[in-house]
């Protein structure tokens, strides 16, 4: 189905902005699919610390890719595509608007701008590079991917983790820098004209506010449970579901380590920090999207019906 035209409608935003909000109510209005564009909602783990729709919610209209994948399953943006690909196909096919939402950045960088072509790792290199990692010390490896893929390394930050072992583990398992693959990508899967696409930008401050209230909020509702489980797993602490904002602090406070408060007040700090991320990225990546307020985005909407 197509609306004035496109067949794909864009909302990201921050979180704790309002999105969801916002695209389930454009998906009733138009007749739409919401398909789930963040990272931390894919995973069936994190309902509550990752605010997933509610399952009311998820009834009013027909919701895709929340909450279908387990959290010991490193889920790449390469994943995301695929899965994108079909609930866009199912879309099309019953005639429905796709309505894209999410605060990740690189899941709609690759939705309208393509993807890096880089083949799966397999497991055992990705397993001996997280050894490594928890033997000799994200400083150590920084300095080997600095000799075998210098142009990577330079762009990296030496303490950071997760993307230094992810380097690493692409020349080991391909021959090939990250920086080559990059070079080669897959096309996107809406190309230019085919979508519209709005970011939803509140004013800092009171944006600050409710992620501070949400967080308050997502602990009232059985989010120190959902951590507590998540942590009997005794999954890799280098998953992207064991590094979702507040996990992290959580599990410390379960394991002694600290309290309660000062869990809740690094759970809160994070994701505002995540937040100013999310304001930056999309500026420098994604400058075709339209910054839109939360006063103006119903208009928006209008606009695009």
């Amino acid at each position: 189905m197509q609306v004035n035209g496109v067949e794909a409608v864009l909302i990201a935003g921050p979180t704790a902005s309002g999105k969801s909000a916002l695209a389930l109510e454009f998906a009733q209005r138009a007749g739409g699919v919401v398909i789930n564009a963040d990272s931390m909602q894919v995973y069936r783990d994190l309902r509550v610390l990752s605010a997933r729709p509610t399952p009311a919610e998820e009834a009013a209209v027909p919701h895709r890719l929340y909450g279908h994948v387990d959290a010991a399953i490193n889920f790449s943006a390469g994943a995301f595509v695929a899965d994108a690909q079909t609930a866009l196909a199912e879309a099309r096919a019953q005639g429905r608007l796709a309505v894209f939402v999410g605060g990740t950045g690189l899941y709609f960088k690759a939705l309208t701008s393509g993807l890096s072509a880089v083949p799966p790792i397999p497991p055992s290199i990705r397993d001996g590079v997280r050894a490594r990692l928890e033997r000799d010390g994200v400083e150590a490896l920084h300095r080997e991917l600095s000799a075998i893929d210098p142009a990577t390394a330079v762009r990296l930050r030496p303490r950071d983790r997760a993307r230094i072992a992810r380097a690493l583990e692409v020349v080991e398992a391909t021959g090939r820098s990250l920086t080559d693959w990059h070079r080669e990508g897959l096309p996107p899967l809406l190309p230019a004209g085919s979508s519209r696409a709005l970011f939803l930008a509140p004013e800092r401050e009171p944006l600050y506010a409710r992620i501070d209230a949400r967080f308050d909020a997502m602990l009232k509702t059985g989010a120190l449970e959902e951590v507590e489980r998540l942590a009997a797993r005794g999954l890799d602490p280098l998953l992207p579901a064991m590094k979702a904002h507040g996990v992290p602090a959580l599990i410390r406070h379960l394991a002694g380590e600290i309290s309660l408060e000062e869990a809740t007040a690094i759970g809160k700090a994070d994701t505002r920090h995540y937040a100013k991320r999310q304001f930056t990225w999309f500026r420098h990546q994604l400058a075709d999207f339209e910054w839109v307020s939360p006063e103006a985005a119903r208009g928006w909407l209008d606009r695009a019906l």
